[in-house]
């Protein structure tokens, strides 16, 4: 559009591949477009696989955009036809690629909801990435679906997957499961015996056997003791008469 209004030829800023100044063209062949159709037609495929990847993936779209925007570029000016390639096809078709992908890999529910909508609404990218149309730059295409399905690879990890909501009938099978359970802690309960409230140990711990013996003593009440007999005091000298020996 500035193009137009302006009358200034851009195209010297395009891809040209293997050349020095086609070096430029990374940066800006996707600001350039042939025709007013020509921007349209990768406009809209551009804001809904744009706006569809920050949505779903916040923390990766940005960085994918970035991946696939000079990784396309680089892809034509190495393998490229020599001409001059611009267009911002090759960044929706790494877009398309980075949805469609994520998709497969995380596969949880707005993964696969983006993937299904890109396919949806621009399944036919998966054919232009093959030489087709003459003037059409297939090399773009291919490339910027190689790195979006690079970038899937990558940070597939990076965006957080959302919690799980539980279907109705997984929390039903959940409930009967801990139903059960409960019933069979129950039965268990009125065939076990209770266990004893008091178990005498085997073993009390260290300590000398007096010092046991006085702590059961002292568990079983107060204990008197007496004084010991001296048989040395009594002993009078005197034996006792002693039963005479029948032979």
């Amino acid at each position: 559009m500035i193009e137009i209004w302006l009358g200034a030829d851009f195209a010297s800023i395009a891809i040209r591949p293997r050349t020095a100044l086609g070096l430029v063209g990374v940066i800006t062949a996707p600001l350039l477009h042939g025709s007013v159709d020509h921007l349209l037609s990768n406009t809209l495929p551009l804001l809904i696989l744009g706006s569809l990847a920050g949505w779903i993936y916040p923390r990766t779209a940005l960085r994918t955009i970035v991946l696939v925007w000079l990784g396309s570029g680089l892809f034509v000016w190495l393998f490229g036809r020599p001409s001059m390639h611009l267009g911002a096809s090759g960044v929706n078709h790494g877009l398309f690629a980075f949805l469609f992908v994520m998709g497969i890999i995380r596969r949880d529910r707005p993964a696969v909801a983006g993937a299904m909508i890109a396919f949806f609404l621009y399944g036919g990218m998966l054919m232009t990435v093959l030489p087709r149309e003459i003037g059409v730059s297939w090399e773009a295409h291919l490339g910027g679906a190689i790195f979006g399905l690079l970038a899937a690879i990558l940070w597939h990890r990076r965006d957080p997957a959302p919690p799980r909501k539980k279907y109705s009938w997984e929390l039903e099978e959940e409930a009967e499961l801990a139903m059960q359970e409960e019933l069979a802690r129950q039965r268990r309960g009125m065939f076990e015996a209770a266990p004893p409230d008091d178990v005498t140990p085997l073993w009390d711990g260290p300590g000398t056997a007096r010092e046991r013996r006085e702590e059961r003593l002292r568990q079983r009440g107060v204990v008197l003791r007496f004084p010991v007999r001296d048989t040395e005091d009594d002993d009078s000298g005197n034996e006792p008469p002693r039963r005479p020996t029948i032979h």
